[in-house]
C-alpha cells in the first residue's frame, strides 16, 4: 500500500512540473543570458557544472543553481515552483548526471539542455548501451531525448555516448572534460594539497591508499559492495606499522546507505576499529582533489580510472567478481583495454599489488590516447567556446 501512495504522488508530482512548464513555456519569454546548473545528487556546486560555472563569472551572464543533495531529498513547494521555472526560462541548463525533471520538459526552440557527465571515458555501459543487457526500454532515463549536446572526453568515445544518450553523433563533441584542467595546474595542485593536509592532519607524512569502487547493483537503491573481500584485518596488519593509511571514498549511492544506522550499514563500518588506519573522506563529493594526495589508487570498474592517470601514480584494479560484472552491466570495450595497472582478484593479491607498485607505463600511455585525448589543460575554455561562441 506504501509503495503505491509513493508511486501516485510521484506520477502527480510529473504531471505538476509538465503542466506548469507548459504554462511558463506559453507566457514566460525565453531569458538569452540565463545559465542554470542543475543537479540531484550534490549539497553544493563541484565538478564540470563548478569549471563552468567559474569560467562565467565576469562574462555577461545570470547563473543560478539549483541542487539537491541527494535522490531521496524533498523539495519544498516554493523550490519546486522555482526549479520548474528556471527550467522553463533559462537558455542554458548544464547538468552532470541524470536529473529526473529534465524527463518532464518540454525543450523550448532556442534551449540547450547539455549534459557535461561527471566522468571522463567510457567505461560501464549506461543509457541506451544497457538496453541489449539487463535493462529494458521502460528502465532508460527518458530526459536523455531532450539532450541539445553532450560532452566526452575522446574522439574515439563519441559513438559510445551518442549510443547512450540515443542522440546523433553531432551532438556529442570531445572537448575534454573541464574538471581535469586541475592536473595540469601546477598551482592548483599544490595549493589543495597543502588545504587537504591542513583540513586532515593525519595525511601529512603517511603513504595514502585510496580506495574508490563503483557500487554493484542494477539502480541506485540497490547498490552494494562486498566490503569483506578487502579483508580488512589483514591490509591493517600489513600496511598500518609500514607508514600507510587506508582512506574511503565511497561512491554516492552507497555513502548514501551508510549514512543509515542499519544492520547493512554496521557491515561496512568494520574498519572502525582501527581508527588510526582507515579514514572514510566520502563526504568529499569530488574525488579529484583526493586523487592529488593518493600515493596508489584501488578500484575497480570506477570511471575514476579516468582522471587518476593524470597523476601518474600505481593504480590496482580490485575486480573480484570481473565474470559476473562485465556479463551483467557490460563495458563498452574488453576489460583489459581499461588496465595500465594490476588486475588483484583476492585481498592477498591486492596486498601483493600495492607493496609493488607497478606503473605499466606502455599501457598508460595507450590508455590516454584512447579516452582522453581532448583532455588538454584548455577543456574548460574549449567548451565554453563550443556552447556560448559558436
Amino acid at each position: 500500500m506504501i509503495k503505491i501512495l509513493r508511486k501516485i504522488k510521484r506520477k502527480i508530482s510529473q504531471y505538476i512540473i509538465m503542466i506548469l512548464n507548459r504554462i511558463y513555456s506559453l507566457f514566460t519569454p525565453l531569458v538569452e543570458n540565463r545559465v542554470l546548473f542543475l543537479s540531484d545528487g550534490r549539497k553544493e556546486l563541484g565538478g564540470n557544472l563548478k569549471c563552468i560555472y567559474d569560467y562565467l563569472e565576469n562574462k555577461p551572464f545570470e547563473r543560478v543553481v539549483i541542487l539537491k543533495s541527494n535522490k531521496n531529498e524533498k523539495r519544498t513547494l516554493k523550490r519546486k515552483f522555482d526549479l520548474v521555472y528556471y527550467l522553463s526560462t533559462s537558455k542554458y541548463i548544464f547538468l552532470e548526471d541524470l536529473v529526473d525533471s529534465t524527463s518532464h520538459i518540454k525543450v523550448r526552440k532556442g534551449q540547450e539542455l547539455i549534459q557535461l557527465w561527471h566522468g571522463p571515458g567510457a567505461f560501464k555501459k549506461f543509457g541506451h548501451s544497457r538496453e541489449k543487457t539487463d535493462l529494458n526500454k521502460r528502465n532508460i532515463h527518458k530526459g536523455y531525448a531532450n539532450y541539445t549536446k553532450a560532452l566526452t572526453s575522446s574522439e574515439a568515445i563519441r559513438p559510445c555516448y551518442a549510443e547512450a544518450f540515443e542522440i546523433s553523433i553531432d551532438k556529442v563533441q570531445a572537448k575534454g572534460f573541464p574538471r581535469t584542467d586541475i592536473f595540469f595546474d601546477k598551482d592548483y595542485i599544490d595549493k589543495t594539497k597543502k588545504a587537504l593536509e591542513e583540513k586532515y592532519p593525519f595525511i601529512k607524512g603517511k603513504k595514502v591508499i585510496l580506495f574508490a569502487p563503483t557500487y554493484r547493483g542494477a539502480k541506485y537503491y540497490q547498490a552494494n559492495y562486498d566490503i569483506e573481500k578487502l579483508d580488512l584485518e589483514k591490509l591493517y596488519n600489513t600496511f598500518q606499522k609500514e607508514n600507510y593509511i587506508f582512506i574511503f571514498k565511497w561512491h554516492p549511492f552507497i555513502y548514501n546507505k551508510l549514512l543509515k544506522e542499519d544492520e547493512e550499514s554496521k557491515k561496512y563500518k568494520e574498519y572502525q576499529k582501527h581508527p588510526d588506519f582507515y579514514y572514510d573522506l566520502s563526504e568529499e563529493r569530488d574525488i579529484n582533489d583526493l586523487l592529488l594526495i593518493a600515493d596508489v589508487l584501488v578500484t575497480d570498474y570506477s570511471s575514476v580510472i579516468f582522471d587518476y592517470v593524470f597523476v601518474n601514480k600505481p593504480i590496482i584494479y580490485f575486480a573480484y567478481d570481473l565474470p559476473l560484472y562485465e556479463n551483467g552491466r557490460g563495458m563498452y570495450f574488453p576489460f583489459k583495454e581499461y588496465v595500465y595497472g594490476t588486475v588483484a582478484k583476492t585481498a592477498d593479491e591486492l596486498i601483493k599489488a600495492i607493496k609493488e607498485e607497478n606503473m605499466e607505463e606502455e599501457k598508460r600511455k595507450v590508455f590516454k590516447d584512447k579516452f582522453l585525448s581532448a583532455c588538454d589543460g584548455k577543456s574548460t575554455e574549449k567548451t565554453y567556446e563550443w556552447i556560448f561562441e559558436k
